[in-house]
């Protein structure tokens, strides 16, 4: 990783050698980026705003990746890994499946808090998706998410920045430092909304069924399901 910083602002976590790149929200800065997005092409777990709080995202084709952030979190193994993409074909490289009702909820909600399972791509770890067969994904309205999943082929890991059973965490100034030792970095894009998670909805089934209700209220996700 020679000269990985070279011409990058990053500084450092306190109490910790993780490298911090602060960026701005709306327009990340190319080199900072790059920069984090080599990490995580190299196999390593980096902190990233989305829409609500701060994320883990690693290369979900990488099976030490996946591990360290189910290791990080403190995660059972038993429950799946989601993914953000940075547009649709990469997206659809993930699943096995397309059914209407995703298309119809694609169209309406992405990029947005809208998370959909569905059948996984036979390529996907099965570690990843903890041998289940479904995997969430869903494109995500922030600069700094889609951009850091472009930079990395398309696909990132998505679970939130914390310990399970912990809060999550919208101010990356939060962050505990248990966390930021075994991160790789941080992508400081200020403080965040908050709030509600992504709503999950499983297309996979018919009806869909909602699995967790967050920004998008329920009624309004159903109502495009049936339109």
């Amino acid at each position: 990783m020679d000269g990985l910083f070279e011409n990058v602002m990053v500084s450092f976590a306190p109490m910790s050698n993780c490298p911090v790149w602060k960026v701005d929200p709306a327009r990340p800065e190319a080199t900072a980026i790059d920069a984090a997005a080599a990490l995580v092409r190299e196999g390593g777990v980096i902190v990233y705003p989305t829409e609500t709080f701060y994320g883990l995202g690693g290369d979900p084709m990488r099976e030490a990746a996946i591990e360290h952030i189910f290791q990080i979190k403190g995660r059972s193994f038993h429950k799946p890994l989601p993914l953000i993409a940075s547009r649709m074909d990469s997206l659809r490289s993930a699943v096995g499946d397309w059914p209407s009702t995703a298309q119809k909820l694609a169209g309406a909600f992405w990029p947005g808090p809208l998370t959909l399972i569905l059948p996984a791509s036979p390529a996907l770890p099965s570690t990843l998706h903890a041998q289940t067969g479904k995997i969430a994904v869903r494109i995500s309205s922030h600069p700094v998410a889609t951009a850091l999943a472009a930079a990395v082929g398309g696909l990132l890991i998505s679970t939130s920045a914390n310990t399970s059973g912990e809060p999550a965490c919208s101010n990356p100034e939060d962050l505990s430092e248990s966390l930021l030792h075994r991160v790789d970095g941080v992508l400081h894009g200020g403080r965040l909304p908050g709030g509600a998670p992504s709503t999950i909805v499983d297309v996979s089934v018919r009806p869909p069924r909602l699995v967790r209700e967050g920004v998008l209220p329920w009624d309004e996700v159903k109502n495009r399901c049936e339109a």
